[in-house]
């Protein structure tokens, strides 16, 4: 599958329209869009007062309602005269990364309106219409200060409204009421109204980016009127403003569900290389295993299981040290795994942080991010959301986007977005039926959504098992995250035999059956299969969906459903015009999967499974100081099976490092073969101190390799291994504080380790001073556990001290056990100190030790409160 994003062409007309004096001037304007169902109504009263609505079919779907902008220098929302209107054509074909519809050929018909307000003030209002909708947009020509719109969508008062309680990160739970009787207050996009028999509109906005905020509608109890009302009192803008689209899709429900209006919206891709995006389904552990991605162990069973079953991907959510992320990311890959990393948006919240921690993530071999808790619809979280996409995709890094805001065009501009979160998912651990069938009517319209689905962790559900199978197919997201551990899915074999076999892309997608709030029977298409998927809210019945958009000839139907004892799979051949029927239980669901009929007794394909290898470094640890160098054996041995072609073999430099020999190469290996080279790494003169990894890598393809759902065919395995260097510093001398000496290796619960202040809260430098049971001391160090620092003492030191405790500044009880270590092995301990405990003295004899390692655990109840001081933490050493 091709996965270049970018604009195929772009046809643009503009046919100038006769331009009338002020005192002539047309008071209303139409918009037809193509084909001529959708048509947008611009008008203008005798007060200058703009109006904007939509029509569907000839008839009102969204009646006239007030638009508008007001702005420091002046309020353009009245006092308005028309001066001209020109007209063109937009017709763009595009191809995606992810989505309902990877390739997309699209025209609306656009117009483009002048007027001028007070003071001479300039504002265009420009209307877009397709076959799925309208939308407008102010401009600015000379850009200001924003301090609010006046735009507004009138609803009729009795439309069935599905509506979103607004939150910052689109975490509610949805609400079905009506235009008029919902309750006062702030919604958030989308939200869908049924305006008519067989028509809805829903509403929404595109191209939002750090040129604007994001913004919601607003609600006063019985008014039949919603307001856009911005994140901020002020947006401001030095040169043309052009602001987001405000968006209406209108159509039956298989034209709103299936609309790609917002992408078709939002700017071009920014990116010109999408060969490195790659979509699939991911393991992971946090929802059901809390503690699990601080547990290097159970992260690789993790990835065990995800190469067993052909899935391209695990997450390691919050809990992840970058003491074994290298190593646990180099087992991944070596099985054909991919790792993808959790981080608090705050890590990356400035230039340095993200020139320092995204570089490090791709030479670790991290393939992408998911990145939380920004919360905000802002216009400063917007600028963020710009500086991180741009750094993220100069790295090659995918991301996710969680606690964040809905897409709005996001997707199709930066195509290495493969998902964001802005829904209430599983993670909330409480599963409905009723709100699980709102969403693909609503929040999954305008682009990928992260639920996290399958999960029988979460018990507080109403749904069947098939339903929650069936969530993986009928909820659209670039990454599926499948939440549960790998014993719950293999105890579900059926389950785990649908899951693996599901792409994560599709070519197009259809509704067959459905109603928000009730069910949802949804027909995707990958290559030449068709995969039909459903889940219900309604009591037991059975279901019937057509099949006239198969092709032509025979197709087996393998369909997963819910059985009297459990998960059961049938089997049956159809053609197009064939009807599917399955029985569905209570809140029940199903998968059906179609293929061409082959004789096969199954539409199952090959998974994916990387040949075993392995990769020994001689030496595997060493020492090396600047301007030194040390010459390394890497062997890289197939023990069985094969063959593998187009092995290369070949070390990389770390920064600061530089290193001598060639590549060495193999055309095929079989069973018992070996590669062997030699090379050697080179430390620069100011190559900086600390723990250097100096990778050797072997990559190669295998006979018959499957691909996966979504990368089919070859992709190089990448199998490393690094000789773990250190770059020592000079060795102390005197009696120095801890922490004035550089970290080998630092790693935090909560924030960086803080030197001479407490561990505060996320942010470098934000603790208080060290301050234990009322003692104020002026040097130590302040951690979080679980965390930990290594310190290079050379064997040049005798002895260290330090008074341990909780740090003052909690306001709950915290519970720590202080560590002290000697290149590895236990020399110390405090046992478990508490908020209420008085500081204590904690020693110990580092004669002949090289490395001292200050660890903190969590006392075994969690790590809440758990900020940890070493007060005074000295060494004594030689002179």
């Amino acid at each position: 599958m091709r996965t270049l994003s970018f604009v195929f062409g772009l046809v643009l007309t503009a046919t100038p329209l006769a331009v009338p004096s002020p005192a002539q001037a047309a008071t209303n304007w139409t918009v037809t869009g193509p084909g001529g169902a959708v048509a947008a109504r611009l008008g203008l009263d005798d007060a200058g007062r703009l109006s904007f609505g939509v029509d569907r079919g000839g008839a009102a779907a969204l009646a006239p309602a007030p638009i508008g902008i007001t702005t420091t220098a002046a309020d353009l929302s009245g006092g308005l005269a028309f001066t001209s209107r020109s007209s063109r054509t937009v017709h763009e074909r595009y191809t995606r990364t992810t989505g309902k519809q990877l390739k997309r050929d699209v025209t609306l018909a656009e117009s483009t309106f002048s007027f001028t307000g007070t003071n001479d003030a300039r504002l265009d209002v420009v209307v877009r219409v397709s076959a799925e909708g309208a939308a407008y947009r102010y401009v600015l020509p000379s850009g200001g200060t924003v301090t609010g719109e006046t735009s507004s969508w009138t609803l009729p008062a009795d439309a069935p409204a599905w509506l979103l309680p607004y939150s910052p990160n689109y975490e509610e739970t949805r609400v079905q009421t009506t235009a008029a009787s919902a309750a006062a207050g702030d919604y958030g996009f989308p939200s869908l109204f049924q305006v008519g028999t067989g028509t809805y509109a829903l509403l929404t906005e595109s191209d939002v980016d750090g040129r604007y905020d994001g913004a919601r509608l607003t609600h006063d109890a019985g008014s039949p009127a919603y307001r856009i009302k911005l994140a901020d009192p002020r947006i401001t803008a030095a040169d043309r403003l052009a602001t987001p689209w405000r968006v209406a899709v209108v159509g039956d429900l298989a034209t709103v569900t299936g609309s790609m209006l917002v992408d078709d919206l939002a700017p071009p891709s920014k990116l010109t290389d999408t060969s490195w995006v790659r979509p699939g389904t991911v393991a992971w552990s946090w929802l059901s295993e809390h503690s699990s991605p601080s547990d290097p162990v159970r992260q690789k069973q993790y990835i065990d299981f995800a190469a067993r079953n052909g899935w391209p991907y695990v997450l390691i959510d919050e809990g992840w040290s970058a003491d074994w992320v290298p190593e646990v990311t180099r087992y991944a890959r070596a099985r054909g795994v991919d790792v993808l990393l959790w981080l608090h948006w705050t890590s990356l919240d400035t230039d340095q942080e993200r020139d320092t921690l995204l570089p490090r993530f791709r030479e670790w071999g991290v393939a992408g991010i998911k990145v939380d808790f920004m919360d905000s619809d802002s216009q400063a979280r917007f600028r963020w959301y710009d500086d991180i996409l741009a750094a993220t995709a100069a790295e090659h890094l995918m991301v996710n986007f969680h606690g964040a805001t809905i897409p709005r065009g996001i997707q199709r501009t930066w195509p290495h977005v493969l998902t964001l979160e802005a829904i209430r998912g599983a993670e909330q651990f409480r599963t409905r039926a009723a709100t699980n069938t709102m969403f693909p009517y609503t929040r999954n319209v305008v682009g990928g959504m992260d639920y996290t689905p399958v999960t029988w962790a979460v018990t507080d559900r109403d749904t069947t098992d098939a339903h929650e199978v069936a969530l993986a197919l009928v909820y659209e997201s670039g990454w599926i995250h499948l939440a549960d551990k790998p014993e719950t899915y293999e105890a579900h074999p059926e389950a785990l035999r649908t899951l693996s076999q599901l792409p994560a892309t599709w070519d197009e997608t259809r509704l067959l059956v459905g109603a928000p709030g009730r069910e949802t029977v949804v027909a995707r298409r990958h290559d030449a299969r068709w995969y039909v998927g459903g889940i219900s809210a309604l009591p037991a019945h059975p279901v019937s969906a057509p099949l006239d958009f198969l092709g032509g000839g025979r197709y087996l139907a393998e369909t997963l459903r819910d059985g009297d004892h459990g998960l059961v799979r049938e089997s049956r051949i159809v053609r197009r015009g064939d009807t599917l029927a399955v029985p569905e239980p209570a809140n029940g669901g199903f998968v059906t999967v179609l293929c061409a009929y082959t004789g096969s007794a199954t539409c199952d394909k090959p998974v994916r499974h990387v040949p075993a290898t392995t990769l020994t470094l001689d030496p595997s640890t060493t020492d090396v100081h600047p301007g030194g160098s040390v010459t390394v054996e890497a062997v890289f041995t197939l023990p069985a099976g094969g063959p593998i072609t187009g092995v290369r073999l070949a070390p990389r430099a770390p920064e600061g490092w530089t290193v001598s020999g060639a590549a060495v190469t193999g055309e095929r290996m079989r069973g018992g073969d070996s590669l062997t080279g030699t090379w050697t790494f080179h430390a620069g003169d100011d190559v900086p101190t600390g723990r250097a990894d100096l990778p050797i890598a072997a990559e190669f393809t295998f006979t018959g390799d499957p691909g996966s759902p979504d990368t089919p065919g070859r992709r190089p395995v990448h199998v490393e291994e690094a000789v773990r260097a250190l770059v020592p510093p000079e060795n102390p001398a005197g009696t120095p504080a801890v922490s004035d000496l550089p970290f080998l290796t630092e790693s935090n619960g909560y924030g960086p380790v803080e030197r001479d202040r407490s561990n505060g809260e996320a942010a470098a430098g934000d603790g208080n001073p060290i301050t234990i049971r009322g003692t104020v001391y002026p040097k130590g160090l302040g951690m979080h556990a679980p965390g930990e620092v290594t310190i290079w003492t050379g064997g040049a030191c005798t002895g260290f001290s330090a008074r341990v405790g909780i740090d003052d500044e909690v306001t709950q009880s915290g519970s720590v056990d202080f560590q002290v270590l000697g290149d590895g092995r236990p020399l110390a301990a405090s046992g478990v100190r508490r908020s209420a405990d008085p500081a204590a003295s904690l020693t110990a004899d580092l004669t002949g030790v090289r490395v001292l390692t200050l660890r903190v655990t969590d006392g075994g109840d969690g790590k809440n409160f758990d900020h940890a001081d070493w007060a005074d933490a000295r060494l004594s050493c030689g002179s």
